[in-house]
């Protein structure tokens, strides 16, 4: 079942239950992956699909952090439609398990001992790896405490 079956069906429950904040999540959710797929002009993979939630968490997210402090209503909202959408999101990668792919990249690229200058080529070919799976900032962080 494609992510934008298991929305539509997640919306139909949202109506039924008289969940109205769900449903407009769900159904912003909904818009998102069917524009991507309609730009794509084809079914969109698992990894597209991810790409599309954790871009929509990370707009609400920003929403979030950018709304006045006395606007509790907006960040209320914010909060409910990033649960919402974390049902949805890629489980993350654990910071062990972004160390650990970080080991395995250098010894496959067989740098001894990884120093600042070896960063580009270690992220190059790390970053497919994670890619979905980590947030990216992080994924920087760990690999110049490796090197440092």
């Amino acid at each position: 079942m494609s992510m934008i079956d298991a929305v539509r069906a997640e919306m139909v429950t949202a109506m039924k239950n008289k969940e109205k904040e769900r449903k407009e999540s769900l159904s912003m959710l909904l818009s998102a992956l069917k524009n991507k797929a309609i730009d794509k002009r084809a079914d969109l993979t698992e990894e597209e699909e991810y790409a599309v939630v954790k871009k929509e968490m990370k707009q609400t997210q920003e929403t979030m952090d950018l709304a006045p402090a006395d606007r509790t209503d907006i960040i209320e909202q914010c909060r409910a439609r990033l649960a919402v959408l974390s049902e949805f999101a890629p489980e993350e990668m654990s910071e062990d398990a972004i160390r650990a792919v970080i080991q395995e990249v250098i010894a496959s690229l067989g740098i001894e001992s990884p120093s600042g200058k070896d960063k580009g080529k270690i992220m190059k070919e790390l970053m497919p790896r994670v890619k979905g799976k980590a947030d990216g900032a992080l994924v920087n962080k760990l690999v110049g405490e490796t090197l440092a």
